[in-house]
């Protein structure tokens, strides 16, 4: 059983209406969308914040993966849907290559690579979720923070999963190595995505796929959505090794930081270990995905270069804005959630 998700705008309207019907007599019915959605795309629409068009993107994505939106099978690969998402796309990803200005690439040897990736996402002075939800977040913040992560972690490893039988040789066996600690090793309750539902349990929270996909903003939205880009599309390959890297780089002292909260707040080990178990384990997975995934696709395909080196840079550009946009509104004294309204946003 999934969640009901309310519209945010005409695309995502029309998009949702049209996921009732069966596959084959939506091919009118998607062609309007289309329409809608470059009627949006067309007047300057900001993809990257668009309730409207990241909720059509969250709901394309999901026919993939499941348990996001009740619909016949057949969409998935239904041309007219296609076009949908491939419309909203390719917006999506210009607008992220616009945002992040040209840099000097590193040599295409695996430690040049992993060298300036952790150079990358070092640690840097300012402000930082992580600290905050360790010294000063109230216990509501805490459980919105839960919230905002329930969109891609109750579904952790499995945007980057699509890339494996994309890659070959050293960096596709690398990939298969972090994501197996990801699904437990062969234990199910051991999977990073059931142990952080164990967590949202813990702390009062439904931990049923998409409960709280009204509550959260686009721009949490997009951090999935990106991922999901990156993973399904072969010629984004690189950029889907290059946001491995740097999600894991920035993984073990936030997660220390997290879990340092929720102890702070009184929380135990059924909400805290999700926090405790990616401090050790994330500290192994950057080396993996920063020398072997992202370096050695790099040694293999250089013209990939470009691209993993994009999509680090938008891990961290994304990321970043989730994670001021929970400290501004906190910091304001207002929450980070969206009011249960059946409003665009």
């Amino acid at each position: 059983m999934t969640a009901r998700i309310t519209p945010r705008g005409p695309v995502s309207e029309a998009f949702l209406e049209a996921l009732t019907r069966a596959a084959p007599s939506l091919a009118d019915d998607l062609e309007h969308v289309v329409e809608l959605a470059n009627r949006a795309l067309d007047s300057g629409a900001d993809v990257v914040s668009d309730g409207d068009l990241q909720l059509t993107l969250l709901a394309s994505y999901g026919l993939s993966y499941g348990g996001v939106v009740d619909a016949d099978d057949l969409w998935e690969w239904h041309p007219a849907h296609l076009r949908v998402r491939a419309t909203i796309e390719q917006s999506f990803e210009e607008q992220l290559r616009a945002r992040l200005e040209p840099v000097a690439l590193p040599k295409t040897d695996a430690e040049s690579v992993a060298s300036y990736l952790f150079s990358l996402t070092a640690d840097k002075d300012g402000p930082s979720l992580a600290r905050y939800v360790a010294k000063k977040a109230t216990q509501e913040q805490a459980l919105e923070f839960l919230i905002h992560r329930s969109i891609y972690t109750l579904k952790e490893a499995d945007p980057h999963s699509w890339a494996i039988p994309r890659l070959t040789g050293r960096a596709k066996a690398a990939l298969v190595e972090v994501q197996s600690d990801e699904y437990g090793g062969g234990r199910p309750e051991r999977m990073h995505g059931a142990i952080f539902a164990r967590t949202m349990r813990g702390a009062g929270l439904d931990d049923t796929y998409g409960t709280y996909i009204d509550r959260v903003p686009p721009i949490t939205l997009a951090s999935f959505n990106m991922m999901s880009m990156f993973g399904l599309n072969r010629r984004l390959r690189g950029a889907i090794a290059g946001h491995l890297a740097a999600f894991e780089m920035t993984s073990s002292i936030p997660n220390r930081l997290y879990g340092n909260g929720f102890r702070r707040l009184g929380y135990g080990e059924d909400v805290t270990l999700y926090f405790d178990e990616h401090v050790e384990a994330d500290a192994v997975h950057e080396q993996i995905a920063g020398r072997d995934l992202a370096g050695g696709l790099a040694e293999e395909q250089p013209d990939l270069l470009a691209d993993i080196v994009f999509g680090a840079r938008a891990c961290l550009y994304v990321d970043g804005l989730v994670g001021q946009h929970m400290l501004d509104r906190w910091q304001a004294g207002e929450s980070s959630l969206r009011e249960q309204a059946a409003v665009p946003a």
